[in-house]
């Protein structure tokens, strides 16, 4: 059984941390508001400018002439998959659950005979991947600077892919995410944003009336607007990541937080137990010396 002062020290320590826990957890929940209504607002902007883009690929005939961004390489045979994360850990299983979703794919992708490249925004999700298969690793955008997301930041990303892209090193790109649902629940996302995954044509007449004519032509409206368009995108998925790390950071602080209560208790309980046994011990001695004599 530990002394008293080794377990005295343990509650000290275990304090400690909870006070640490709960100022995390209120700090979280503070960022979380803000990043949850920068979430939401982006959506339904998104959403509009992937029915627009939808509109005007189903009115055009894809081929060789095409924005290579929507007709691709045609090729299928090299993916690269942007994986974005937290530059801080202490979010649960935030960080996990994106590079499990991630590696999944790529072992899916490796068992059918495609090459793979990995692109990182982020460094939390790249470390597993560091252990296992360094090789794949081509490029990792740091976002330690970063204090609050702007457009600038994802635009930035963007381009890095797009420049990969038209330098040939893949065909296909996925990206990596993590969906906002609440501060309980973030759902891990995957989507193709090159060649640009639109919605069906028949889904596509809700963006934009099939009655409208465009000046110039679709497919140069498509050319200018597939590169903002994928910086939109991927700006969405910064924002859904903000408010994901925050409300699993908030979860699990919390979490934290009451498991540091429960060790408390029964620390002190047992820091009790053991103090009441050394006085009885000391009880016992001093009244079998006192009859001795």
């Amino acid at each position: 059984m530990p002394s008293l002062k080794a377990l005295k020290v343990r509650i000290t320590s275990v304090k400690s941390t909870q006070k640490i826990t709960k100022a995390m957890k209120m700090v979280a929940a503070a960022k979380l508001r803000r990043a949850q209504e920068a979430a939401e607002a982006a959506r339904p902007y998104s959403e509009r400018m992937a029915a627009v883009m939808a509109s005007l690929a189903s009115r055009v005939t894809v081929g060789p002439e095409s924005p290579k961004l929507l007709a691709g390489t045609g090729k299928d045979q090299v993916h690269l998959l942007v994986v974005c994360s937290s530059e801080r850990g202490l979010a649960g299983g935030f960080n996990s659950n994106i590079a499990r979703l991630a590696r999944r794919t790529m072992e899916e992708l490796l068992a059918q005979g495609k090459t793979v490249k990995l692109m990182f925004v982020g460094k939390k999700a790249r470390a597993p991947f560091a252990r296992t298969h360094k090789d794949l690793i081509i490029d990792t955008v740091d976002m330690t600077h970063v204090k609050a997301l702007a457009f600038t930041d994802a635009k930035a990303v963007s381009e890095a892919v797009v420049s990969r892209y038209e330098a040939g090193e893949f065909d296909v790109a996925h990206l990596f995410f993590s969906t906002f649902r609440s501060a309980l629940v973030q759902t891990p996302t995957r989507l193709q944003i090159i060649p640009a995954a639109l919605p069906a044509a028949g889904d596509a007449q809700s963006g934009a009336d099939a009655s409208v004519e465009y000046e110039p032509d679709e497919e140069a409206i498509l050319a200018d607007l597939l590169p903002k368009n994928l910086a939109v995108q991927v700006f969405r998925a910064l924002l859904e990541n903000a408010a994901s790390e925050q409300g699993s950071r908030m979860t699990a602080m919390d979490s934290a937080t009451r498991n540091a209560g429960d060790m408390i208790n029964r620390l002190t309980i047992t820091y009790n137990r053991t103090r009441q046994a050394a006085i009885t011990k000391e009880l016992i001695e001093i009244i079998s010396g006192a009859e001795a004599l």
